[in-house]
């Protein structure tokens, strides 16, 4: 059995301050895939990516990270680290580019044609869509970001247009087609939107879209992201770092060409 003690926020999200797993020599990813799993869905989400856990008292920042194995009897503590809620919204300045980054919560009405629709009312800012389940982390979008934003500046975009080009990084793939297949937006999949742009048209759009967007990286996608991508375990202790699968996939981004 595996004690997991909620501090602060994270109570919040599950109306404990303690869970009980019957569970043993897992990770620390897969213990979030399981208690993201069993939150229920009339509570707040919990903000994976701005929790610090420690795993008997010691911080796991200082073991493997999220490939920290928990044994039987391991007492887990969450304790987020953003007060009062989780962001909305990521700004970036990557180069001379000012991005900001919301996610929106899927629905049956918000497909292709909202993005369409965005780029009608917004015809300064740039916009792509990606599917949420395509994006490890805050890190893992910056550098895709600076990715296909240096490719521009060198003229080597997969696409003629820096967009497409983000688009086909995410999914990693040559294929517009399957790019937009596979992590362009679709109904009921909550998907982040990325728009580059000045300041004062990202404020416009980020007041038009904040009764849509939710907090940021709310989910684990580490297990989809490795079978998406057939990355094995293998692969992930062979990279020395302390988020091998997120250098995996910038490298695998960055050597499409």
């Amino acid at each position: 059995m595996i004690t997991v003690k909620l501090v602060g926020g994270a109570k919040k999200s599950f109306s404990t301050e303690k869970l009980e797993l019957e569970k043993s020599n897992i990770t620390i990813g897969e213990l979030l895939d399981k208690i993201l799993e069993i939150k229920p869905n009339n509570l707040p989400e919990l903000d994976i990516e701005n929790i610090l856990i420690a795993v008997n008292g010691v911080d796991s920042s200082a073991l493997d990270g999220k490939s920290t194995m928990i044994k039987n009897h391991d007492v887990v503590s969450i304790i987020p680290v953003i007060h009062g809620g989780a962001s909305k919204k990521l700004l970036y300045k990557i180069g001379s580019k000012q991005i900001l980054v919301v996610q929106i919560k899927g629905k049956d009405d918000i497909d292709v044609k909202f993005l369409d629709n965005l780029r009608v009312k917004f015809p300064k800012i740039q916009l792509q869509a990606v599917s949420s389940q395509y994006v490890l982390n805050s890190s893992h979008l910056k550098k895709i970001l600076s990715l296909s934003i240096e490719s521009q500046k060198n003229d080597v975009l997969l696409s003629n247009k820096l967009e497409t080009d983000i688009l086909m990084r995410f999914a990693i793939s040559k294929q517009i087609s399957t790019a937009i297949t596979s992590a362009g937006i679709k109904p009921k999949n909550d998907f982040l939107l990325i728009s580059i742009g000045n300041k004062t048209s990202l404020d416009s759009l980020f007041k038009e879209l904040s009764k849509l967007s939710i907090p940021m990286f709310s989910k684990n996608n580490e297990t989809f992201l490795k079978k998406s991508f057939n990355i094995s375990k293998k692969q992930i202790d062979s990279v020395y770092s302390k988020n091998p699968l997120e250098e995996i996939l910038v490298e695998k981004a960055a050597v499409l060409l």
